[in-house]
């Protein structure tokens, strides 16, 4: 072979590799997924809790349950005081039948006494003072309904810090809100918990979001909801293809993030865009490199 012939394909192949090694995505940048903290709701000691790194739980799942000692004292209390009061309306309304039966006597008395008086077999007298009973009747009729009233207000406050409590009391189950894999776990069985205490983080990696940061060269040509090419890592050499939806383009532009790209493009300022890409089998991990072509 010619000394021209080999100097030839000699170019010819570095330009293959040049161009190969030349190809070049359109953004690039990490996955990442919504985190969700899960805090205690309850004061107490944490009495059970079932959460490790890495675990899978389902929604509605109980993992954990905070003590409820005080709480249920509080609740037979509160229940203790219901059927005091309840015993009490039921006195209350025992007089005040007592009271009626009386009233229906005097007004009997009354109604006689006047039907005498017109043919002058009864004095003004008795009258006045059948009348005056009736009253007194009249009365205490009208006082123990009064004190009826106030009871069933008190009645329906002890009903009221009752539910509180048992509201209180459905806190100290810890449920697991949605379906995810365990992050992290801040928590240990016995350990003395507060509201607002971190437990631990779950994210739903069922769908994985991926952001990039484009030029503003580029961003006429991104569009929410628009289908896009996601590169992730195969092997060493090779990538693998998925496809992904636009889901979150930035409104403001920053500064390209310190880990992204190379000091000198630091200085540039880009958007950030978010693309959702399903991850039903799990390849997709929080913090993966991975690219995109609009």
């Amino acid at each position: 072979m010619e000394l021209k012939q080999i100097i030839g394909l000699i170019g010819l192949g570095v330009m293959l590799v040049s161009c190969s090694n030349g190809e070049t995505s359109d953004a690039y940048g990490q996955f990442e997924s919504d985190k969700t903290t899960i805090s205690s709701e309850a004061s107490g000691i944490l009495k059970s809790f079932d959460v490790k790194e890495g675990m899978t739980l389902s929604s509605g799942r109980k993992v954990g349950q905070v003590d409820t000692t005080q709480l249920s004292l509080q609740k037979d209390e509160l229940s203790a005081s219901v059927r005091a009061i309840r015993t009490n309306i039921d006195k209350l309304t025992a007089q005040a039948e007592v009271y009626k039966e009386q009233l229906k006597t005097a007004e009997q008395d009354l109604e006689r006494f006047i039907n005498l008086k017109q043919n002058n077999a009864a004095t003004q007298q008795q009258i006045d003072q059948a009348q005056g009973q009736v009253n007194v009747l009249r009365k205490q009729i009208a006082s123990v309904e009064v004190q009826k009233q106030s009871v069933y207000a008190e009645l329906e406050t002890m009903q009221t810090r009752i539910a509180q409590v048992e509201d209180q009391l459905q806190k100290t189950h810890i449920i697991n809100p949605f379906e995810g894999i365990v992050l992290s776990a801040f928590a240990e069985p016995n350990e003395l918990v507060s509201p607002g205490k971190p437990l631990y983080e779950i994210a739903n990696l069922e769908e994985m979001e991926l952001r990039v940061y484009i030029s503003g060269a580029q961003l006429p040509n991104v569009t929410l909801g628009q289908n896009v090419e996601v590169l992730v890592d195969k092997d060493a050499k090779t990538n693998e293809v998925m496809s992904g939806t636009v889901s979150w383009i930035a409104s403001e532009a920053e500064f390209t993030p310190r880990m992204i790209q190379t000091k000198e493009e630091r200085v540039t300022q880009v958007y950030a865009v978010k693309v959702r890409v399903p991850n039903p089998d799990g390849k997709l991990k929080i913090g993966m490199p991975g690219e995109v072509n609009f």
